[in-house]
């Protein structure tokens, strides 16, 4: 069996996640792990590929991403790093036009989206960006609905994020907002992407407000639960978390002076034709029967509503009276998009087909987050000029 060569640069959660399935796929060529280049300790790295049962015997392990790059050959390579290192890492395949899984967001910045768009116009590698939700069956269901419905065209949408495991944000490496950019680009930028998907339309114009209420204090920098009397009381702290139902979300006080990201935003999109999308995302909702996030469709038919965290699709025809609803079957991580972006993956590498989540998608959508962050920053209406 041929092999299909694979490097991985930051093997965190996500990049794990992708692999794991790139590599159960079977369609006439073998995956090998040629190599990893991250910094963290390479022996708690082959405990997790042990319990993935990834066969790790032919793989280099590098500390040095240069390295890595310039002593292997690669059929792909999956880029799962900290945010901030994203731009700069997909500039170096870009350049050598390997296939790439990159990981979102895509820039954190607007120099970082200046200086990604430049890369990918002078060389045209394939990307494939990590937006699973796009790709999911319920979103094309939604698709199916509002033609097959005769809702019309799509006028105006309300959509919404209400996350329950937002303690991700301040507890562990995410709460450092120099890395994540902000919370419109780690959530909305998804979220951004499919609704532009679903009503065939890109925005003209944005204004966004963010706000942080609740995960804030004056708390030491750098506090770590286990070192807070308050650890057995506080109600984010390890215990009132578990006792919830919850996984602890990382080490460190999330009221301390040091904890970035805001809390909750809004944003307000006025797209071509002169309809408007509003958006809002909650950081701070803990009951886990509180978790939404879906959309709200609306034409001069009607509406139609979905959430991922029911699988429904409710449709409401203006001038009948019953409402449908309907229940998608949906396996797999985020709604089973991984599993189709890692299978796109195999293919773009295979040259058999281009990818489904390409980057003009992935520097579009961080575009719409830097501008709804600029929005929020300056109070101001913000114009968005950059259309891929």
């Amino acid at each position: 069996m041929e092999t299909l060569k694979i490097g991985i640069i930051g093997y965190g959660v996500r990049a794990r996640a992708v692999f794991v399935l790139l590599y159960g796929i079977n369609k006439g060529k073998k995956i090998e792990l040629t190599a990893i280049s991250d910094p963290a300790d390479h022996d708690e790295i082959k405990k997790r590929l042990d319990g993935d049962h990834i066969d790790y015997s032919a793989t280099k392990f590098y500390t040095d991403n240069d390295k890595m790059l310039e002593e292997n050959e690669f059929d792909g390579i999956i880029i799962g790093t900290r945010c901030n290192l994203h731009t700069e890492l997909a500039e170096k395949v870009l350049k050598k036009r390997i296939p790439l899984f990159l990981e979102k967001p895509v820039a954190v910045s607007m120099e970082q989206f200046e200086q990604l768009k430049a890369a990918y116009e002078a060389n045209k590698t394939e990307v494939v960006v990590s937006f699973p939700l796009r790709l999911t069956s319920l979103v094309e269901e939604v698709r199916t609905a509002i033609k097959a419905h005769e809702i019309g065209t799509i006028q105006h949408v309300a959509a919404f994020n209400y996350v329950t495991y937002g303690g991700d944000y301040y507890h562990n490496w995410y709460r450092d907002d120099s890395i994540t950019g902000g919370l419109f680009l780690q959530k909305s930028t998804h979220d951004f992407d499919y609704i532009n998907y679903i009503i065939g339309q890109k925005p003209v114009q944005v204004c966004a407000m963010n706000s942080k209420q609740i995960m804030k204090g004056d708390k030491p920098a750098g506090l770590k639960c286990e070192d807070c009397p308050e650890q057995y009381t506080c109600k984010e702290g390890p215990f009132k978390t578990r006792e919830m139902g919850d996984y602890v979300h990382g080490p460190y006080c999330c009221f301390a002076e040091d904890v970035g990201n805001e809390d909750s935003g809004t944003a307000i999109m006025k797209y071509e034709s002169g309809m408007h999308m509003v958006y809002t995302q909650n950081f701070f909702v803990r009951n886990k029967h509180a978790a939404k996030r879906g959309a709200i469709f609306s034409g001069a038919g009607g509406t139609v509503e979905f959430d991922w965290v029911t699988s429904e699709i409710k449709v409401r025809k203006n001038y009948t009276p019953n409402d449908i609803v309907y229940k998608v079957e949906t396996t797999g991580q985020h709604g089973g998009g991984d599993l189709k972006l890692a299978d796109n993956f195999y293919d773009v590498m295979m040259g058999t087909d281009v990818s489904h989540t390409p980057l003009e998608q992935g520097l579009f959508s961080a575009y719409m987050c830097l501008k709804a962050k600029e929005s929020a920053e300056t109070g101001n209406f913000v114009d968005i000029t950059y259309h891929g």
